[in-house]
């Protein structure tokens, strides 16, 4: 009788011992869902995660000239000659890139190398040829003539239109804006001028109150930048060096991104320190020998700095822009 309530005794507390178990399992189980929940909710992208993330669709934008364009919600035979420094910054490879008789861009070409070129005057048929499903233009001058009717039939054709054109930070955003790569295109920009400030800050600090000027010897004449175009705001804007004197009469008359200089004039020139854009160098660099030449200052002094055509001097954008300050640095400060 004794031994029978011992093991009652011992089965009660066996069923006791499993229902705190299975109340416990059950409460586990409670939790495990609230912490799962939770787990979900904070992987789960906020609404404006999902929006920047959600896939490109087709949109209708105004361009420079007035027209309203649909753009492809995702363009993959872009066509944007002479404006393919802003697709190589945004990660972007046009079906054709620009060319004229004697080169390309090549400081691009690390980006570009196996794209096939076409004519800077992209000639209807050589557009066709390439099925462009997307045309970005960049001056009015480039579909002056009826030429915008004719490159619109062959696909949608958006002009950046001469006052965005000519500022590359504008161009950069408004292609951006055209492919959709809008917060990319900001912090290319907020990059550039990051570096551009500290370059700035460093050249103060090594060249104080002391004066650049960007010659260009081509054919056997020279030109000289402007100080408010092309790479001359690089220069004088971007990194604040000092402008010469006959650099700022020279861009008051001039209308070019480069305007030419005699030798005679290039004789005045104040500069303290020359940027040489050889494009003589493979036939002999003859006016460079002339005794005018060597008797500049910056000449006489060893303070000239030459790169060859194929630099990006001659040209304009985020890419070329940031190769140039690479160059002031390693040439101006030691």
């Amino acid at each position: 009788m004794f031994g029978k309530g011992k093991k009652l005794v011992i089965v009660l507390l066996s069923v006791m011992s499993l229902s705190l178990v299975l109340a416990a399992c059950g409460g586990n189980k409670e939790n495990n869902g609230n912490a799962n929940n939770a787990a979900t909710e904070s992987a789960s992208p906020t609404p404006a995660a999902t929006e920047t993330a959600a896939a490109p669709t087709e949109q209708k934008l105004t361009d420079g000239m007035g027209h309203e364009v649909t753009i492809p919600a995702n363009p993959q035979r872009i066509i944007a000659s002479y404006l393919e420094d802003y697709l190589v910054a945004l990660g972007v490879k046009p079906v054709a890139q620009w060319s004229v008789a004697n080169g390309i861009q090549e400081y691009l070409q690390g980006d570009l190398k196996d794209i096939p070129t076409i004519a800077y005057d992209l000639p209807f048929e050589a557009v066709t040829s390439f099925t462009p499903d997307l045309l970005i233009l960049g001056s009015n001058s480039t579909v002056d003539g009826g030429k915008y009717d004719q490159y619109a039939k062959i696909a949608p054709t958006f002009v950046l239109g001469d006052e965005v054109n000519n500022d590359w930070r504008k161009a950069l955003l408004k292609i951006g804006e055209v492919l959709q790569k809008k917060d990319q295109a900001q912090k290319v920009l907020d990059d550039y001028n990051a570096k551009a400030s500290d370059a700035k800050t460093k050249l103060q600090a090594a060249i104080p109150d002391q004066s650049v000027a960007a010659i260009w010897l081509v054919g056997n004449k020279f030109y000289v930048v402007s100080d408010k175009l092309s790479s001359g705001t690089v220069l004088y804007n971007d990194l604040g060096l000092k402008v010469p004197n006959v650099v700022k009469e020279i861009s008051a008359s001039g209308t070019g991104s480069w305007n030419e200089i005699s030798l005679e004039k290039l004789a005045d020139l104040d500069a303290d320190h020359l940027i040489l854009v050889n494009s003589d160098k493979e036939t002999g660099s003859e006016a460079l020998k002339d005794p005018i030449w060597q008797s500049i200052p910056a000449v006489k002094n060893g303070h000239v700095y030459e790169y060859d055509r194929t630099s990006s001097w001659l040209y304009y954008g985020p890419v070329a822009s940031s190769q140039m300050i690479d160059n002031v640095l390693k040439d101006l400060v030691k």
